[in-house]
């Protein structure tokens, strides 16, 4: 793994005494306080302290005298998924002839506060080993990685020398497009069965075309070939099946509302990494994905293609949005998919509302969005409110809250039922069952054909 040890930094303080160096010291002082009220345990004593001073002088040599002895590359992925463990490699390697033992401290990105990432082998002789951590981002953006910082010493164990490699590298962080790739297998093995979802088909005529087939009775004269027919000197008819291109919009809010964060993720997030991977999944199966993202206003249009860099662009925009704490307005919403994306598409829009009253201010734009479009709205559990719910109320004050938590979960079902009412589709699901949810139910769509 390592060919060519990497350049080593300007030596600055390079040794550290060890603590086994104090306790050697510590007795050797000992054992001179001792002699000096017992005089016959002074000659033993100077012969330890000797061999003690030729042990520090031996040590000292075999750190020293190889100035490249420990070799060390970091080895980072291409880019970050956000939400996701990302495994990051160390490879050392030791160039003395003799066995070391290091302790190596790598300068992860100051996002993740963390400052204790060391780790501690022994290495034998020209021997290579990887170290393996993994770290999980929970913001989208640039990470830099530092210095690596690595600690031999000998079996002896009194000095450790320092080594810093400028190791230092850039990285930026995407939506998890590991998540992605996870989930890209349902549709790849077209694995349907697994969420209990059973193929049907429409009667009616579409323009794609499937086979041509034997006449049989019952089958619309209209579809007669009459070429083939010539040709197999039997009546053959055309068979059409459902168009299965269908415009698939990942429609995401980025107003407050979005900003409630769980497991260190935002709503935002969530919504983010589920788009990008039912957008995959949605082009796997032939249909169009576009994606918008809309607060105050509308932020971004894609608008829904089939075509191999349409995952790509939509990564590249999702990686920038960020939410801007201001109230989303579902009017601009609906006036863009009436004038600009007027073509009937499925609409899986990412928002929350915490209440009915929440909903009912939106609620006349959902409903007219929803005669053009099948429209999907996903919201959110608060499973904080759920695990406070389920505790034991012990005062009144916690009973007063607990009264209150049960009242913002009872309106969320509320707000389903409301939407189911008028026609709208819903998913309330908790974040972090947020994508197999939505892609559930953008197969069984699918599967219905209500498109």
């Amino acid at each position: 793994m390592i060919s060519e040890l990497p350049k080593i930094g300007h030596l600055m303080k390079n040794i550290y005494t060890k603590t086994r160096f104090y306790i050697a010291l510590a007795f050797v002082c000992l054992l001179f306080l001792v002699a000096h009220f017992l005089p016959f345990l002074l000659l033993a004593t100077k012969v330890l302290f000797f061999i003690f001073v030729m042990l520090l002088i031996v040590d000292a040599v075999l750190l020293f005298r190889d100035k490249r002895g420990i070799g060390v590359v970091r080895v980072l992925p291409e880019k970050l998924s956000n939400g996701d463990e990302n495994p990051i490699n160390i490879w050392v390697k030791n160039n003395y002839v003799f066995p070391v033992s290091v302790e190596i401290i790598d300068e992860i990105p100051i996002q993740f506060q963390v400052r204790d990432i060391s780790y501690s082998e022994k290495i034998k002789s020209k021997e290579e080993k990887n170290i393996q951590y993994t770290l999980r981002p929970t913001e989208r953006g640039e990470y830099k990685f530092g210095f690596i910082y690595v600690y031999a010493s000998t079996v002896i164990g009194f000095f450790a020398k320092r080594y810093y490699f400028q190791n230092e590298k850039e990285l930026a962080c995407y939506p998890s497009f590991l998540q992605m790739r996870k989930y890209e297998l349902i549709a790849i093995h077209d694995r349907n069965s697994e969420f209990g979802i059973k193929k049907m088909r429409r009667i009616g005529y579409s323009k794609e075309f499937e086979q041509i087939k034997q006449y049989v009775s019952g089958d619309d004269y209209r579809n007669v070939n009459w070429k083939a027919s010539a040709r197999r000197n039997h009546l053959m008819v055309n068979q059409f099946q459902d168009e299965r291109s269908q415009n698939v919009y990942s429609v995401i809010d980025k107003g407050r509302v979005m900003k409630m964060p769980f497991n260190g993720l935002t709503l935002l997030d969530y919504a983010i990494n589920t788009a990008l991977a039912i957008s995959n999944i949605a082009l796997k199966k032939d249909d169009k994905v576009g994606l918008l993202t809309f607060s105050k206003k509308i932020d971004f249009v894609l608008k829904a293609r089939k075509s191999g860099s349409q995952i790509r662009l939509i990564q590249e925009a999702l990686y920038n949005q960020e939410t801007d704490f201001k109230e989303t307005d579902f009017q601009k919403l609906y006036s863009i998919f009436k004038t600009r994306l007027s073509q009937r598409s499925l609409i899986m829009l990412y928002t929350n509302f915490e209440s009915i009253s929440g909903l009912n201010r939106q609620l006349p734009y959902l409903r007219k969005l929803a005669r053009q479009h099948v429209l999907v709205v996903v919201f959110f559990k608060n499973t904080e409110l759920d695990k406070f719910s389920a505790a034991k109320a012990k005062t009144v004050d916690q009973v007063y809250d607990k009264v209150i938590a049960e009242k913002l979960i009872f309106d969320k079902k509320v707000v389903v039922k409301e939407m189911k009412k008028y026609g709208i589709q819903s998913i309330l699901t908790e974040p972090e069952n947020l994508t197999i949810n939505t892609i559930n139910k953008y197969l069984e769509l699918k599967a219905r054909g209500v498109l």
